[in-house]
């Protein structure tokens, strides 16, 4: 299983960003995906979240209306795209899939990438 984030960089106040995680070794279009990230000396939180249809999203109040997540199922890949960023969204981000496994051994797969570093400057 990997996944692997792209697309993180320095930009300036107010700019965009777009993120990528590629996914593979799992069926992908069976998992919730989400984006988090964590700032220095902060826990990681829950940025945006996407369901396995795709059609359900989900976002944290301090990103609503700036960020947006979608997701391409026949490329294996979720994107987070990020406008009018602010230094307070300055964090590593990170890609996670979740998905649950019913039948006899019931589990749930929790995945996630290595990280990529945003960094807003003021």
């Amino acid at each position: 299983v990997q996944l692997v984030e792209s697309g993180g960089g320095l930009v300036q106040l107010g700019g965009s960003l777009r993120l990528s995680c590629a996914a593979s070794g799992f069926t992908f279009s069976s998992y919730t995906m989400s984006w988090h990230r964590q700032a220095p000396g902060k826990e990681r939180e829950l940025v945006a979240a996407s369901g396995s249809g795709g059609g359900s999203t989900n976002y944290a109040d301090s990103v609503k209306g700036r960020f947006t997540i979608s997701r391409d199922n026949a490329k294996n890949t979720v994107y987070l795209q990020m406008n009018n960023l602010k230094p307070e969204d300055t964090a590593v981000y990170y890609c996670r899939a979740l998905g649950f496994l019913g039948g006899w051994s019931p589990r749930i797969n929790d995945y996630w990438g290595q990280g990529t570093q945003v960094t807003v400057s003021s």
